[in-house]
């Protein structure tokens, strides 16, 4: 499935703040970018423990629980992880990668919140949780009956909310000021391919990393860097990653060469550096010229005639990368009237865009 409308993290704990008490909720969303992390954090908020099970690791008795003879009859006896005394949040991760005869089992949970004849305590809430047939991902069919029970919300990455989130718990500064630059390597759409892809969660991953190494506190061989960054993220993103460490204390940084105290490296060896500043000076542009002319205000003046200028001088050193810099090729594209004063002022760089 793939709605439509998006949430952010903000925007989805606070639709469950309002939705999951009454109904449960269905959270889709890519591999690794924050919905366990989000259903642990709306439990804290309402005060409530937080159990997960984890639907493609689960049989139907591990739901509806086994028989149990009593006197002439039988019961289910649901199993201990389930049957809690206490209200709470039960977490149905991976839903839609179980079985259909698990599927079955957790039609009553999720809509009367029970199970057989055992009814999960008085303010409970259940919220599930899955992966989309396009992130090639485990994943089954979802049964009409259990999507008809739920309802259903895409969770959708955002680079401020993380950086936010990661500068409050301890993520190494290189990844945050990584994704200060290129906040569009947060999460890359998983490949069909099996390797390695960047989400907020393989970002944490290398973060963890960097600081078992103590990179920062000692200089770390760039072997092992390659090593650790290739094995976390998207490949190209872990190329871009390993030329911002290797210019971490170089005077040749994104905000200085904006800020005219520094120059585009020139060197024939920098060349990874250069095509790293431009990338992120890229991202800078889509980031933080306004749509249209009208919405200019003066404090973004200066940085528009300097982003001019900036382009201008990197067209002398490398036109391929200037080209690339103002370039619609990748789904984004920088403002109309952006573009017209740069192909007044550099009708060559434009004419093949």
């Amino acid at each position: 499935m793939d709605l439509s409308y998006t949430l952010n993290a903000t925007e989805l704990l606070d639709m469950l703040l309002n939705v999951a008490p009454t109904r449960p909720v269905f959270i889709w969303g890519a591999p690794g970018i924050g919905k366990s992390a989000l259903v642990e954090k709306f439990a804290d908020e309402v005060g409530l423990e937080c159990v997960s099970l984890l639907g493609s690791q689960l049989a139907p008795e591990d739901i509806i629980g086994i028989p149990q003879i009593k006197g002439k009859t039988s019961e289910f006896l649901p199993p201990k992880m389930i049957a809690r005394d206490e209200p709470y949040v039960l977490f149905l991760d991976e839903l839609n990668a179980c079985s259909t005869e698990v599927q079955k089992a957790f039609y009553s949970l999720i809509h009367e919140r029970r199970i057989g004849e055992y009814h999960l305590p008085e303010g409970s809430i259940v919220i599930g949780a899955g992966n989309r047939s396009q992130d090639s991902a485990i994943v089954k069919t979802m049964s009409s009956a259990l999507i008809n029970r739920m309802l259903h919300v895409q969770l959708k990455a955002n680079p401020r909310q993380w950086i936010i989130w990661a500068q409050e718990n301890n993520i190494h500064p290189w990844v945050i000021d990584y994704i200060i630059q290129r906040p569009d390597h947060l999460f890359s759409d998983p490949p069909k391919t099996e390797e390695p892809f960047s989400t907020p969660r393989s970002w944490h991953m290398l973060s963890d990393a960097l600081f078992e190494y103590r990179a920062g506190e000692k200089n770390v061989p760039i072997e092992v860097l390659r090593m650790l960054a290739y094995g976390c993220l998207t490949p190209s993103h872990a190329g871009m990653f390993i030329a911002f460490t290797k210019n971490i204390h170089n005077k040749n940084m994104l905000d200085d060469i904006i800020a005219n105290n520094a120059k585009w490296p020139m060197d024939p060896k920098d060349r990874d550096t250069l095509y790293f500043l431009a990338q992120s000076f890229r991202a800078k542009l889509l980031y933080e010229l306004p749509k249209t002319k009208q919405e200019i205000g003066n404090e973004k003046i200066s940085f528009i005639y300097r982003a001019k200028a900036m382009i201008k001088e990197l067209s002398t050193i490398n036109f391929e990368l200037a080209q690339m810099t103002v370039a619609s090729g990748d789904g984004d594209v920088l403002p109309d009237w952006f573009m017209v004063e740069v192909i007044r002022d550099l009708p060559k760089l434009v004419q093949n865009n």
